[in-house]
C-alpha cells in the first residue's frame, strides 16, 4: 500500500470511529440520534431477543477475536502491518453500526427514577463514564490505539517501535482497566431502564468480565510475565475496592496492542 493511501485509510477509519463513538453515547443514553436503544424497530419478543443477542455476539467475536496475537500474526500475512490496526478499528466500527441499525427495541420499563435531582445524578454518572472511557485512551496512547500512529510512522519512513517502560499513572493506579470501568458506568447509569437496555447492559457486562479476565489478562501475563502478575496483585481489576500498592515501572518490550475490550495495555 502506498504511503499517502495508508494515511488516508487510517484517517477514514479514525473518523468513522469518532462518529460511531459519538453515536454510541446517544444510542445508549437515549438522546440526539435517530435510533436509540429504546426506539429501534420492534419485533416479537423471541425474535427480538435472538436478533439482539446475535448482534452483540457478532461484535464480541469480532472485537476480541481480531485482537488475539495469533489472529494478528495470521492476519498480517494479508493486511499490511501499518494498516492492521486501522482495519481492526474500521471493522469494529462497522460491527457497531450494524448493531445500531438492526437493534430491536424492548421498551417495557424495568425501573424509572422520577426524582429530578436523582435523574440528573444518573445522567452525570453516565457522562462521567463516557469521559472515563475517552480519557483512559489518552492515558495510554490514543493515536496508537486507533491506528493513526502506525500509518503516520509508515508515511514518514519510520518504524513504529516503543521504548517506554511499563508504568501506571492516574486511573491505572486505581484499577487495571479504567476504560472498561467507564463503559460499565455509562451502560448502567440511566434513570429509565428498559428491558432492552437491561439486556444490553447485562450482556456487555458479561462480555467485559469474561474477555478481560480470560483473554486480555492472559495475553498480558504472557507478554509481561512477573511484571504484570505483580500489577494484578497490587491493583484491582475493575473496582477500586482497595488501595493500590506498589509502583510498576519495570522495563518491558512493546505492548501487544489492543486485547479484549479496546485498550492496549502499556500504561504510560
Amino acid at each position: 500500500m502506498s504511503r499517502p493511501l495508508a494515511i488516508l485509510y487510517g484517517a477514514v477509519a479514525y473518523g468513522l470511529f469518532l462518529l460511531t463513538f459519538l453515536y454510541a453515547i446517544g444510542f445508549v443514553s437515549g438522546f440526539a440520534v435517530p435510533r436509540t436503544i429504546d426506539t429501534g424497530t420492534t419485533a416479537p419478543p423471541a425474535a427480538t431477543l435472538a436478533i439482539d443477542l446475535l448482534l452483540l455476539g457478532l461484535f464480541a467475536v469480532q472485537h476480541s477475536g481480531m485482537a488475539r496475537p495469533a489472529f494478528k500474526r495470521w492476519w498480517t500475512r494479508y493486511v499490511p502491518a501499518p494498516v492492521e490496526r486501522s482495519t481492526y478499528v474500521l471493522l469494529s466500527s462497522l460491527a457497531l453500526i450494524l448493531l445500531f441499525w438492526q437493534w430491536r427495541a424492548l421498551p417495557a420499563t424495568v425501573w424509572q427514577v422520577d426524582h429530578e435531582i436523582a435523574r440528573w445524578v444518573l445522567y452525570a454518572l453516565a457522562a462521567a463514564g463516557w469521559l472515563l472511557v475517552l480519557s483512559s485512551t489518552f492515558l495510554i496512547n490514543h493515536f496508537d490505539l486507533f491506528g493513526l500512529r502506525q500509518v503516520w510512522y509508515y508515511a514518514h519512513h519510520r518504524r513504529a517501535g516503543c521504548d517506554t517502560p511499563f508504568v501506571t499513572r492516574a486511573f491505572y493506579r486505581l484499577v487495571r482497566h479504567p476504560l472498561m470501568l467507564g463503559f460499565l458506568i455509562a451502560f448502567w447509569s440511566t434513570p429509565d431502564m428498559s428491558q432492552g437496555h437491561l439486556l444490553f447492559a447485562v450482556m456487555t457486562t458479561g462480555y467485559i468480565l469474561v474477555a478481560v479476565k480470560f483473554l486480555e489478562e492472559r495475553d498480558l501475563v504472557a507478554q509481561f510475565g512477573d511484571t504484570y502478575r505483580s500489577y494484578q496483585r497490587d491493583v484491582p481489576m475493575l473496582l477500586p475496592w482497595r488501595a493500590a500498592r506498589g509502583r510498576h515501572n519495570a522495563p518491558t518490550a512493546c505492548p501487544l496492542g489492543h486485547a479484549a475490550g479496546t485498550e492496549p495495555r502499556l500504561h504510560r
